[in-house]
């Protein structure tokens, strides 16, 4: 297609405006290095969870009784556990798993629970006294004995891990969305829109949600490193993804033991991709929220 065609399917406003959104994304990523450095780890995450399992040189789940405890090597990268599985190929395959159940659970989350939260901060009345109620409930417990017991009761499977995952998380999207929401109802622009006759549920979708954006982004960043916590200490416990999946915390697990007897190597590299990878979404939050705020842009 020639770049005039490409021309002849956008505006010049949305020209320009494309042009400013990428321009800006350059300025916060050029001020910041922690930043870019976030989303280039960000993007290796990704890069590991999408091509990993075909680059690796060693089956997850092969094991090799022979070459089993090798420490650090040039033939095994972060060295062999108790059976002689490749612990880089280990780590690498676990990469997708944990972030699969990581993304699965926060955009369900981020859906219901700001959805729910939006509703109740802008309608108020029993809408917000019934999803209050039930964000309350949820936070009476201990938000990880509460996942216990979800995954416990329906069985350790990774589509209960999810669904536990979203249940603990669900009260910090709906709180968030109801203040926000909450706040924003009482703008002049939302009055301004309510006096040109707008329907509240069009307000809501064109005015409300939109504004929201930038906090839930923050939000959504921030809880999908806990998401990874969540599900890698459920499996450290054995509640979690069963063995002999590759899974940052059943890894970990498996090589607490051998820490006493010298094999560090078999837990520290599974707990140093799980720290950096929630240490990677954390920093990610400021980020995306410098890039998504209108109201930081120039």
């Amino acid at each position: 297609m020639t770049n005039q065609a490409i021309a002849s399917t956008h505006s010049p406003t949305e020209l320009r405006g494309l042009a400013a959104t990428l321009q800006h994304i350059r300025h916060v990523l050029g001020e910041n290095w922690v930043t870019a450095g976030a989303f280039a780890l960000f993007v290796l995450i990704v890069l590991c969870a999408l091509i990993g399992p075909f680059l690796v040189p060693y089956s997850p789940l092969a094991s090799d009784t022979a070459a089993a405890l090798k420490p650090p090597s040039a033939a095994h990268w972060f060295g062999t556990d108790q059976l002689g599985r490749d612990i880089f190929s280990r780590v690498v395959v676990a990469t997708r798993l944990d972030l699969i159940i990581a993304v699965t659970s926060v955009a369900g989350v981020f859906v219901i629970g700001g959805l729910a939260g939006t509703a109740a901060g802008f309608f108020g009345g029993w809408t917000d006294r019934i999803i209050s109620r039930i964000a309350d409930t949820i936070m009476a417990f201990p938000l990880f004995v509460l996942a216990m017991g979800i995954v416990a009761a329906l069985g350790n499977t990774v589509t209960n891990i999810v669904l536990a995952t979203m249940i603990v998380n669900f009260p910090l999207y709906a709180r968030v969305a109801r203040t926000e929401a909450n706040v924003l109802g009482k703008t002049g622009f939302v009055q301004a829109a309510r006096l040109t006759g707008n329907s509240s549920w069009r307000i809501l979708l064109t005015q409300i949600v939109p504004n929201l954006m930038p906090i839930m982004v923050v939000q959504m960043s921030l809880t999908m490193g806990y998401a990874i916590l969540n599900a890698a200490g459920l499996s450290f416990i054995g509640l979690g993804v069963r063995p002999p999946t590759p899974e940052w915390g059943i890894m970990v697990a498996e090589g607490a033991s051998f820490i006493v007897s010298g094999e560090w190597w078999i837990a520290l590299f599974p707990g140093l991709s799980l720290m950096l990878a929630v240490f990677c979404f954390n920093l990610l939050g400021d980020g995306l929220r410098d890039i998504v705020d209108p109201r930081l842009r120039t």
